[in-house]
């Protein structure tokens, strides 16, 4: 597994490095040439993104100061921004011998554990994909992490979102991943204090390599 870290990048350029990579793969793939499978770190600055099935009602308030773009992924309206770690697996599931579903409940897992070093419980909520807290209790429930992905030839992009040190205002103007009944958390709120997030990329990656052994 190949760990890539594009630090900073607009999300529309970040978008088109990964559909270059994707399509490459899945080109080696038709050919019957090997594949790597990469797994790419970045930061976004302020972008709305709505997956192809995601309904734009969920984006309360649109002032113009917050570009959104409709994008091919999975999933409802999401926020990134600074603070968050943001991931992009280009896996071939096929070389991994895992499910869609599979994968996306490994990526979960894995987070879940990187999650459980730093004293955060949080778990897979039934019916929603991304990791949570507290999903025993409706009312305090939330979301750390959420996780969006297309597969074409069993080859994956797009990917997760992370809150780490994320300023969470963002997310009152939508309803996150088209939830109006649940909140949205991150570890600095958590756990009172800011983090180092390339330790967390570094953490990250050797839990989702594990997951993948």
């Amino acid at each position: 597994m190949k760990k890539v870290d594009w630090q900073i990048i607009e999300y529309q350029a970040a978008l088109a490095k990964q559909e270059e990579i994707f399509n490459r793969t899945i080109e080696l793939k038709k050919q019957g040439l090997p594949v790597e499978n990469y797994l790419i770190f970045c930061e976004h600055p302020h972008v709305y993104t709505i997956g192809k099935s995601g309904n734009e009602q969920n984006m309360l308030l649109d002032d113009g100061s917050v570009p959104v773009f409709r994008t091919n992924r999975g999933g409802d309206i999401t926020y990134h921004g600074f603070g968050q770690v943001v991931g992009y697996p280009i896996f071939d599931l096929e070389n991994l011998n895992v499910g869609l579903k599979e994968y996306i409940h490994k990526i979960e897992m894995a987070i879940i554990n990187l999650l459980a070093i730093y004293g955060i419980k949080s778990e897979q909520l039934n019916g929603a994909t991304g990791v949570w807290l507290d999903t025993d209790n409706p009312a305090r429930c939330r979301k750390i992490c959420a996780i969006g992905v297309r597969s074409s030839r069993f080859v994956t992009m797009h990917g997760f979102a992370l809150n780490v040190n994320t300023d969470l205002n963002y997310f009152s103007r939508i309803n996150p991943c088209g939830f109006t009944d649940k909140g949205v958390t991150s570890m600095q709120k958590e756990l009172g204090q800011m983090l180092d997030l390339e330790k967390i990329k570094q953490q990250l990656f050797l839990e989702i390599e594990k997951i993948f052994l």
